[in-house]
């Protein structure tokens, strides 16, 4: 497995790396775009589908791999025409710069500076209204007639719900968490004489629950557009939108600071930048696995870092069948050059050595996988390599004309140093030299010529001739004597 696993790192090319962090990039940027849309959305749905095609595919489904294909199809067409305004209006909406690397944080509002905003809307408008946020005690006892809600805190719901025409503006509504639980809720009047003459009912309802329970409770006054608090038997005049958030801090344990929904965002954000990169992984592995071609090359054998004093005298091959997989367009341009097998001989000894070829003796263009290797044994005999002084003989071959002879013939150097296996060079006499052509020999002359060593493993000590001088004479053949 993790051989396996090693062999998959090595095939990966750079432009593999850059083809994958290219569409994670771009699918994170869809992401930034389009989340909260009902394009994104949609676009999620397809998604899964797909994953569930490829998991079909895989275990053989095959009916129901094609009918999730048509469905991803449709729907693809479904996002490109029901969807074209509103991803018009996401891109329109933006600049260049946003859209290729800005980052739009979503604003995320806490529940009290949804209702601090409220309120201060409320107060502006002079529309009267009365917010409870409870505590410990369980304020069914002191209050009734409330209608229970579980709406979603907004701006928007609390405005509507103070609104002069709706039927429980008058009651109190209570809140939650970031819910509203109950609304047009009847709070108990307090019997303190010692408020202020001109406080309401809203601000005497307030007050009586106050002084009831722990629950606190916001007044805005509908004559004079005030806010007040009650907590307990206090009643604040509240001077600022600041002094309110920090009561309702101290009383609900929220605050309106950004710090950890903007963490909060970023670590979102992070999250989908990891999933956009391991499902473009996933759907390249999957392509370039599914793409891939198999062929077989026939690749020499090199011997390497065998010792000096030792000579190669027999190998069993002198090249290996290779079985090669990968994408077409990788395999079509592998070049002979960027296929190698080198064997280490550093530790053969002298004798017969068997070879284990191993993907590490290997050398392969990256993106291409090793399947199989043809043989993966190989076996070589080496001998120590010694020096011998041999003589040298010319090798004539053909004949001279009839009328001449040759005198005599001299060869510069008579003899020269081989090295060799000593094997070999111990059943050797005499070096030969190439063929030397009697026919073509008309006078007296000098020529020069190589040595003929066989076998190819033998060869001239550094520092010796490579080529030889052979000095003739020929004269003319005497007549014969007449026989009486």
């Amino acid at each position: 497995m993790q051989y396996d696993f090693i062999l998959f790192l090595n095939s990966i090319r750079w432009q593999d790396i850059v083809d994958i962090t290219l569409n994670s990039y771009i699918l994170f940027r869809l992401y930034v775009l389009l989340r909260g849309t009902n394009v994104f959305r949609v676009l999620a749905g397809i998604t899964l589908l797909w994953i569930l095609q490829r998991i079909a595919a895989a275990i053989g489904l095959i009916v129901t791999s094609l009918a999730f294909q048509g469905i991803i199809a449709f729907a693809a067409l479904i996002i490109i025409i029901v969807f074209k305004n509103e991803i018009r209006s996401v891109l329109q909406t933006k600049n260049i710069k946003t859209i290729l690397w800005g980052l739009h944080y979503q604003t995320i509002k806490t529940p009290v500076e949804i209702v601090i905003e409220s309120i201060y809307e409320l107060s502006r408008r002079r529309s009267g209204a009365l917010l409870v946020f409870p505590a410990a005690e369980d304020l069914k006892e002191f209050t009734q007639s409330g209608i229970t809600w579980h709406g979603q805190i907004s701006k928007e719901m609390i405005l509507s719900i103070f609104w002069h025409d709706n039927p429980v503006h008058d009651g109190a509504a209570i809140i939650m968490g970031d819910r509203i639980t109950e609304v047009g809720v009847i709070l108990p009047l307090s019997k303190r004489q010692n408020l202020p003459s001109y406080y309401g009912t809203r601000h005497r309802a307030a007050a009586g629950l106050a002084e009831q329970t722990d629950a606190l409770v916001i007044v805005v006054s509908e004559e004079r557009g005030k806010v007040v608090v009650a907590k307990e038997d206090r009643i604040i005049d509240i001077h600022d939108n600041l002094e309110l958030a920090q009561i309702l801090e101290d009383h609900v344990g929220m605050s309106t600071k950004h710090i950890s929904s903007r963490k909060k965002e970023n670590l979102r954000l992070g999250w989908a930048a990891v999933l956009a990169f391991f499902f473009v992984s996933g759907i390249w592995f999957s392509f370039a696995r599914g793409l891939e071609t198999l062929v077989t090359l026939e690749i020499p054998v090199e011997y390497m870092n065998r010792s000096p004093q030792m000579q190669i005298l027999e190998t069993s091959i002198n090249e290996v069948s290779l079985n090669l997989s990968g994408s077409g367009n990788l395999i079509k341009s592998i070049r002979p050059e960027q296929v190698n097998v080198r064997l280490d001989l550093s530790k053969a000894v002298v004798g017969k050595n068997t070879v284990t070829i191993t993907p590490e003796d290997i050398t392969l263009p990256p993106g291409v996988l090793l399947k199989k290797v043809t043989p993966t044994v190989v076996k070589v005999t080496l001998d120590v390599s010694i020096e011998k002084n041999l003589p040298i003989q010319a090798d004539w071959i053909g004949k001279l004309p009839e009328s001449l002879i040759i005198a005599s013939a001299t060869l510069a150097p008579e003899r020269i140093k081989i090295i060799g296996a000593k094997n070999i060079l111990n059943k050797i006499t005499t070096i030969y030299t190439e063929k030397i052509q009697l026919d073509s020999i008309k006078q007296s002359g000098e020529i020069t010529v190589k040595l003929a060593l066989s076998p190819a493993s033998l060869k001239i000590v550094p520092g010796s001739p490579d080529k030889i001088t052979l000095t003739y004479v020929v004269k003319n053949r005497p007549p014969a004597d007449n026989e009486e």
